[in-house]
């Protein structure tokens, strides 16, 4: 195993994946060995049939940090630096792109970049103890990749707010403006993700790959054209065999299909 490759860990149980950040020392920082390291884990799960939902998390005492300053300060150069947050800014697309929905498990701090991989994953979930912040603009540069994804996660003015102060807000506020879904006591963390990754697996894979490519091309159109693609998927939905077997189970009253099985 590379060093690069041990920045990240795989572990998957049943239908869930778990993806870890492995840089506890440096808080998880996204340095461009990190980077690479998410991107493989993220193709190599996003091609797996078996997993239907992934968790991202962070080992030790952050979730991450953002980017590596140190390595970014030895490393000024125009197009070094532009490779840089291109690929960051893939990871963050295949987020989006991948067919399992992905929950983001948050302890300790997300701060600038990883504040931006929260708001990137589908759903999160977060300790009570946990801090969020887009924090480049006290450091002299604006979190601009950063706020690609805060603006579609939380509301205009919310997001603004977090970009242009650099303060960091507590979970309970995150989850009250809708970076997170959740707050939950430290020591449930664990357990709350797992029980909520768990029953969102055992939903049809089909239904979920469909939801999620739904979700996320009916945000950039009109609301006469999302209705259009809306109507598309509900009938694509309507000739699969989960479908098929999922209504004629409600109307026989019989129990939902194992979906796991299939």
């Amino acid at each position: 195993m590379s060093v690069e490759e041990s920045f990240v860990r795989l572990e998957t149980i049943g239908a869930v994946a778990t993806l870890t950040l492995n840089r506890p020392a440096q808080f998880n920082a996204l340095s461009s060995g990190m980077l690479a390291a998410l991107q493989n884990a993220l193709n190599q799960v996003k091609s797996n049939r078996d997993a239907r939902v992934v968790v991202l998390a962070g080992s030790g005492r952050a979730f991450c940090a953002g980017h590596d300053l140190r390595e970014m300060q030895t490393h000024p150069d125009q197009a070094w630096l532009a490779a840089l947050f291109t690929r960051c800014s893939s990871v963050m697309m295949t987020l989006a792109e991948m067919p399992q929905p992905v929950i983001a498990r948050v302890h300790g701090v997300a701060t600038a970049a990883g504040c931006q991989l929260v708001a990137a994953c589908d759903l999160a979930i977060a300790a009570r103890s946990a801090r969020f912040a887009t924090s480049g603009v006290n450091l002299g540069l604006f979190c601009s990749t950063p706020a690609v994804a805060m603006t579609r996660a939380v509301a205009a003015k919310r997001a603004a707010e977090l970009l242009f102060s650099g303060d960091f807000i507590d979970a309970e506020r995150a989850e009250r403006w809708g970076l997170i879904n959740r707050c939950v006591s430290d020591a449930d963390l664990e357990s709350a993700t797992w029980e909520w990754a768990a029953a969102i697996a055992a939903k049809s894979r089909s239904a979920l790959a469909s939801g999620k490519a739904l979700l996320r091309q009916q945000r950039e159109l009109s609301t006469a054209d999302a209705y259009a693609v809306a109507v598309q998927n509900m009938v694509c939905d309507m000739k699969t065999e989960d479908s098929r077997l999922g209504i004629q189970a409600f109307l026989d009253k019989q129990p939902t299909p194992d979906w796991t099985h299939r």
